[in-house]
Parts: structure tokens; sequence; C-alpha cells
């Protein structure tokens, strides 16, 4: 099957708002498209979640799942435990994924936080999905000062794991990027081996769809093409 997980370096770096470009611009391309977001934290029930987030940007060509959601911004396992509630697990994960993939061209696979989260009580994480759907994983980063230890740290779990990683992505570009962004342009390939696919600019997540796909073509459609997994080519 085609899918892709997207993992972060941690929280807030903008995987949402990634996921949500490289699904515009597949559903552009004439793909089918599911997002996957095995486990939703810290959102109530009844309000809205990141899968609302990628109907909002996207429009609703995008099919979209979420499997769990715990309403402490905890760990998946953390969150579980405290609402008494069940966990969701690497293999559940995995089959709502092969299930998806029945009937759309593309899955895209959203972790929780960063790659070694922990989704249950023995240990699962989004890197036992991403080995056990035979998925390669796109890193998304943060910009500025403390990404390259980050990125490198989650690289090297991927690699040690002998995970296909496909490369790296600024979740969210600033407007006005210090000295430390600027620079990680050229060090987060370079302290990884990984290329840097492209940029989000800051505030896409509040665009309209119309404003978006532009926006995300920007950013991404360069880098992502040569992927030859999200953009371009013939759909099925």
């Amino acid at each position: 099957m085609t899918a892709l997980v997207v993992t972060g370096t941690g929280t807030g770096v903008g995987k949402t708002v990634v996921t949500s470009a490289i699904a515009a611009l597949a559903i552009a391309a004439g793909r089918r498209v599911a997002v996957l977001k095995a486990a939703q934290t810290g959102v109530e029930a009844g309000q809205p979640g990141d899968v609302d987030g990628v109907r909002r940007l996207v429009g609703p060509s995008v099919t979209c799942r979420e499997l769990v959601r715990y309403p402490d911004p905890l760990a998946p396992a953390t969150a579980a435990r405290h609402a008494g509630l069940p966990a969701v697990t690497p293999a559940t994960a995995t089959a709502a994924a092969r299930e998806l993939a029945e009937e759309h061209d593309l899955v895209l696979i959203e972790g929780a936080g960063g790659l070694l989260v922990p989704l249950d009580d023995s240990g699962g994480t989004l890197a036992d999905v991403a080995a056990a759907v035979v998925a390669p994983v796109l890193v998304v980063a943060a910009a500025g000062l403390g990404t390259l230890n980050h990125t490198a740290l989650t690289v090297e779990v991927l690699r040690t794991r002998c995970l296909g990683c496909v490369g790296i992505v600024i979740g969210a570009w600033p407007t006005r990027p210090d000295l430390a962004a600027r620079c990680n342009l050229a060090d987060l390939p370079a302290v990884t081996g990984l290329p840097l696919l492209g940029a989000l600019q800051e505030g896409a997540g509040r665009l309209t769809p119309a404003e978006f796909l532009p926006v995300a073509r920007q950013g991404l459609e360069p880098g992502l093409q040569a992927l030859g997994l999200a953009v371009g080519g013939p759909a099925r």
C-alpha cells in the first residue's frame, strides 16, 4: 500500500499542517487520500482535534479517521491510563491504516508528539506502526535553535530500527527567521544526511483551503515531487 508516516521531533512543530499540505497536494494530483490519527490527546469530546484541522485546511475530499481521543494533554499511554480508557495499540493503528488503504491511494498516518511517545503500556510507539505498515517516515522539525539535536536523534532512531525516512520538513517557517533558523536550512541536511524537502510558512494553519493549497505548493511541492509518493504521477 502507499502510506506515509508523519512524525515530529516533538509537540507543536506543525505535524498537522504538514500532513494537511501533503493531503491537499495529493488530492490536487487526483489521488484519493486518507489521514489517520491513531491517538488524539488534550482534546475533550466535541472539541475540534487534529483531523478536524485537516478537514478545515484541505476540504471535504479528504477522508479523516481518529481512532481514540483522551482529554488530558499527555502521552497517549499516560492519557489513556489517567482517563481510565483503553489505549490504542500499534496493531489497532496498523489495521486501520490497511483498511483505509483498500479504498485510497495514499494513507497519511499522523503521530502524537514524537516518534517514541508511548501509545500503550506495552511500549508500542509510532515507530512500531511504521514498521508494521512498512511505510516510510517524514520528520517534521522546528525551524530554530535546538532543532538540530532533536531532529538528529529522531533520524538516528529511524536508522537504528531500519525504518526508511524520506526527509525533513520545517513545519512553521517564521516570517522573520533568526540566524539559527537561517543556518538550519543547511545544517539540518548536514547533520542528518537527509534532504530538507521544504518548509511551510508560519500561520499556514489559519488559512482557508483556497489559500492553503498555493502555500502548500510553494512550500512542499518541489521537494515532494522527487518522492513520487504524495504528488505527481498517475493516480490509481
